[in-house]
């Protein structure tokens, strides 16, 4: 089991907290995003979309949507039926919703409230699920990734894009240092919450990313599990099958 690791110090289950941190930052979160990867991320989430190409799904699952950049991704480089994203912080769903608004979709993509690990949809329900950057805020990994699995469809597709840990020298120092001390100097100056961006570096540290996440991911019962890391393994793609 993942490590637990909480925004902020005091009492309070990580769910709870994971929700005050992103309605307190969600103003600022996709400035920062494009700021802090200089741009990058959007590359990641195409990438990570493209996977999904080869089986055309129709109607797909975002999990942890946030400000719904990987459903407006899925909505321009697919042809779904129906998009559905699901977060537990309303505010950045407010500003999520604002975006689908402004491009006319919002037909097609539909945001909802709602709990990562207690999903509120029936058995065999999506032919994809996509979650970018959310995994790792879990309270409870498995769980989570268990409930996933349980409203896909058999033989459907799960893509989880998700920060992880390079491994090449020097490059490894150096973005640990970026995260650890520059990345919360920004956060504090920009959105005030210096924490939210200490939580960030302590997140990924944290979590299982590699073999031991596609480890993970075979447990629950995803098979065919694949790991393709990205831009010297800043970053992950997993992909599983039901």
């Amino acid at each position: 089991m993942a490590e637990e690791v909480k925004p902020y110090e005091e009492k309070g289950s990580k769910k709870e907290q994971v929700s005050q941190m992103f309605n307190g930052i969600a103003r600022y979160y996709d400035f920062l995003n494009r700021l802090l990867s200089a741009g990058i991320d959007r590359v990641w989430r195409r990438k990570a979309i493209a996977e999904l190409k080869s089986a055309q799904p129709k109607l797909i699952l975002d999990v942890a949507t946030g400000t719904a950049d990987v459903a407006l991704e899925t909505a321009k480089q697919l042809s779904p039926d129906q998009i559905i994203g699901i977060d537990i912080s309303t505010k950045m769903l407010d500003i999520g919703r604002a975006k689908i608004s402004k491009r006319g979709l919002d037909t097609l993509i539909e945001l909802k409230e709602g709990d990562s690990e207690n999903l509120p949809f029936a058995d065999n329900t999506f032919d994809a699920i996509t979650v970018a950057f959310g995994v790792r805020n879990f309270e409870n990994l498995e769980q989570g990734l268990q409930e996933m699995y349980r409203v896909l469809k058999p033989e459907g597709k799960l893509v989880v894009l998700e920060f992880s840990k390079p491994q090449i020298f020097p490059f490894k120092q150096l973005y640990n240092f970026y995260f650890r001390n520059i990345l919360p100097a920004i956060g504090k100056i920009t959105s005030r919450d210096p924490k939210a961006y200490r939580y960030l570096y302590e997140s990924v540290q944290a979590f299982p990313d590699g073999g031991k996440f596609t480890g993970i991911l075979g447990k629950v019962g995803y098979k065919s599990n694949q790991c393709k890391p990205l831009t010297l393994g800043i970053c992950s793609i997993y992909t599983g099958i039901k």
